[in-house]
């Protein structure tokens, strides 16, 4: 297992001399003069994945000026494209669903499920409660974290469309900057090819159906892709500040925070010093998104500590460690239970075997930062004990799992690229055919 932090490290660049966004070299790409952050820099050990963050942090990925983005953005465009052939070919399906089943395709695609919520909040605000069906339910809109409906809510004092419409915008906005972090992650992790073909298998995951959709998911992994690029950089504040970000997009977005605290921790271990104030203070910024929100809730309800964790019970869901998708796992029977249910619990397993094969990489593993924030995606979605199907949703975050099969991928490319082409396009027809499913005629929660 690669090391949570090298103080000081080198920076992997991807292959052809490429730079990372913001890295101050040719502004056409190529290989330019380093920028003098005032911390020495040692090449990363042979064998190793190189670093997880320098101890200096500069400008945002997402806000940086000047030409340094454009070359990023354009080693990205090929993936983007694909992506965005993929999303669109994924939704023509999921609206040839609805016709097909009877439904309609506004509703499906612009209302489903989570998604009147979002709705509603972005229209009136927090305040909506409602019985389940079942004893002991009762829906509260708090639980909704506010990043997404309040940037939906924000957009429509400006542009006059309705409220779905304009959390559509929203959503396929956000996947498309979180396509663009992804790729720039796995860039600087690995290369070009590879980070090409990781984005597309991202964005053919079965429950990739979701960054389609008026969900705050794809808002999440553009706020965590960044952040880890951000990290990876070396640039402590605008990690922190995506951590925080991140926290105010999703419950689960508490998992890059947990990777910027760590990562600091593990500087301040291995040097032996108290960090540099830009490191304190992208520490410091990571988790108050998610605790202000959470103690925001708490206080709402009455329980400043416990009120939040109250209206996650009221919805059915606790942390159990997986007890109850372990009982459930152990009575699946083909024909009896519901198809998505038994596709879950594949994918659920499947994620636990990639992470399992991320922690023991030895020819090239990951930093170790970039493993404690899949980690504790992974923990939580398997964690919790309810929801049996949203859980690949949760996962979609943990976009790291797909680096060894991007890693195969594009070695079979180099070797029979025939045979590698033919596998990608037999796997996106189940793919997508299947996202379409549950969107446009599945019965149980997306």
């Amino acid at each position: 297992m690669s090391e949570l932090l090298e103080p000081g490290g080198g920076r992997t660049e991807p292959k052809g001399g490429g730079r990372g966004p913001g890295d101050g070299g040719d502004p056409t790409g190529g290989p330019g003069p380093r920028r003098d952050r005032g911390a020495s820099v040692r090449p990363a050990p042979a064998g190793r994945g190189g670093p997880v963050v320098p101890p200096q942090s500069g400008r945002s990925p997402l806000l940086a000026a000047g030409p340094a983005l454009p070359p990023s953005l354009r080693r990205a465009a090929p993936a983007l494209v694909g992506f965005l052939a993929i999303r669109l070919a994924g939704t023509l399906l999921v609206v040839l669903g609805c016709l097909l089943f009877g439904d309609s395709p506004y509703e499906r695609l612009l209302r489903p499920w989570d998604a009147q919520w979002y709705e509603h909040i972005a229209t009136y605000g927090y305040g909506f409660a409602r019985h389940g069906r079942q004893p002991g339910l009762h829906y509260r809109d708090i639980a909704f974290f506010p990043l997404y409906p309040g940037l939906v809510r924000t957009l429509r004092l400006v542009v006059p469309f309705s409220v779905p419409v304009l959390a559509l915008v929203v959503s396929w906005g956000s996947a498309l900057l979180a396509a663009w972090g992804v790729h720039a992650v796995v860039e600087r992790l690995r290369d070009h090819r590879t980070a090409t073909l990781l984005v597309l298998l991202w964005a053919l995951l079965p429950h990739a159906v979701v960054l389609s959709v008026p969900y705050s998911e794809s808002l999440l992994v553009a706020c965590a892709a960044w952040g880890l690029w951000a990290l990876l950089d070396g640039r402590w504040v605008w990690a922190g500040t995506c951590a925080a970000l991140a926290g105010l997009a999703r419950p689960n977005g508490a998992a890059l925070a947990a990777a910027v605290i760590l990562a600091g921790l593990w500087l301040a271990w291995t040097t032996r010093a108290v960090p540099a104030p830009r490191v304190l203070a992208g520490m410091a910024l990571s988790p108050l998104g998610w605790f202000g929100y959470v103690l925001y809730v708490g206080w709402e309800r009455g329980d400043v500590f416990g009120g939040y964790f109250a209206v996650q019970r009221d919805w059915g869901s606790t942390f159990d460690f997986g007890l109850a998708m372990l009982r459930y796992t152990d009575h699946i029977e083909i024909g009896v239970n519901r198809p998505e249910r038994i596709v879950a619990v594949l994918l659920v397993s499947g994620a636990l075997l990639l992470y399992a094969a991320l922690l023991t990489e030895e020819r090239r593993p990951l930093p170790g930062a970039l493993l404690v924030y899949t980690g504790v995606l992974v923990l939580i979605a398997v964690g919790g004990s309810a929801y049996l199907t949203c859980k690949p949703r949760f996962l979609l975050p943990a976009f790291p799992l797909l680096i060894p099969l991007a890693d195969r991928l594009a070695a079979a490319l180099t070797a029979r690229p025939g045979r590698a082409l033919l596998l990608l396009a037999s796997l996106a027809g189940p793919a997508l055919l299947y996202g379409a499913y549950l969107v446009s005629a599945a019965p149980t929660a997306l």
